[in-house]
């Protein structure tokens, strides 16, 4: 995904509302699609329909864990206070608070750092050893706060605090939610919206982390900036104007050179901002513009 093309939405975007203030209802629906996504791919029972159910319509749902129903509840508001925790400098405490804000009463040690030597399931990478675990965390911290006051780009910093978080591993378990947390909080702290990634993902976002140990991190760079492309367009079509409805590529296709099947293909290549909505591909009449500005030049 062309980063220009993302700032020139992120811009629109801004225009119609700060993020310190976006609607409440239009927060609450991002942090029920981030809490879904981010348990599911850990195993969470809770479908996304169950996810709304509960944060956005207060109900119940039968049969289900406590445990995952408990978690869902406390991740959307560790999700919800990430507005709150973005002008605040990252510590080890603001660790320590999201683990213990997303697993209190699931987890006995719910904001404590492991006490035990880990293996991660499917991983090459061995985490260091416990006794490593806090000095390489100041490490990271320092050399996150380096890169932020050198300005370096926010989707190249993202991927590398994602990848040295995730890489030292500190909990016992709880450490990929906790990370994605982290990373939302980094780009809100740069005035981009969060990513929120879904079980469709889960394949290759595992992938793009594991190459991160060969020293690549091009991809996880590049799942971010599709990833970012989804939200942004999610959130146009909530608060942006009639350009920034979604709309199946068929249709928008009409006013445009372009056919179906190109925008399709474009989509699938991550290089036209789109999103799947019961299977078919959605875009905006604005992004499409963008995407002839910057690209099909």
């Amino acid at each position: 995904m062309d980063e220009t093309i993302l700032e020139s939405l992120r811009q629109e975007l801004l225009t119609r509302t700060p993020l310190d203030t976006i609607p409440a209802g239009v927060w609450k629906r991002a942090g029920a699609l981030n809490t879904w996504g981010t348990n599911a791919i850990e195993g969470n029972t809770l479908n996304r329909r169950d996810v709304e159910r509960i944060l956005l319509e207060r109900r119940s749902v039968p049969n289900h864990p406590l445990h995952d129903v408990l978690e869902t509840v406390q991740h959307a508001r560790a999700f919800e206070d990430l507005l709150t925790r973005k002008g605040m400098p990252i510590r080890l405490s603001t660790i320590l608070e999201l683990h213990e804000a997303v697993f209190r009463g699931i987890k006995d040690d719910a904001g404590q750092w492991r006490r035990l030597n880990v293996r991660i399931a499917g991983s090459r990478h061995v985490p260091p050893r416990m006794e490593r675990v806090v000095p390489m965390l100041d490490e990271w911290i320092e050399g996150y706060a380096k890169k932020d006051l050198l300005g370096e780009d926010v989707f190249s910093v993202a991927a590398w605090m994602h990848f040295g978080f995730e890489s030292i591993h500190p909990f016992s378990d709880g450490n990929g939610r906790v990370g994605r947390l982290l990373l939302n909080l980094h780009f809100l702290k740069h005035n981009w919206p969060p990513v929120h990634i879904l079980p469709s993902d889960k394949r290759l976002y595992l992938k793009s982390l594991d190459k991160g140990h060969g020293g690549a991190l091009l991809d996880l760079v590049d799942f971010l900036r599709l990833a970012m492309g989804r939200s942004l367009l999610d959130l146009l079509d909530q608060v942006g104007t009639r350009e920034d409805e979604l709309k199946p590529l068929k249709k928008l296709a009409r006013n445009t050179p372009y056919s179906a099947k190109y925008l399709a293909l474009r989509a699938s290549q991550s290089r036209l901002p789109a999103l799947k909505l019961s299977g078919d591909w959605h875009s905006s009449e604005r992004a499409i513009t963008v995407y002839r500005e910057f690209v099909a030049r």
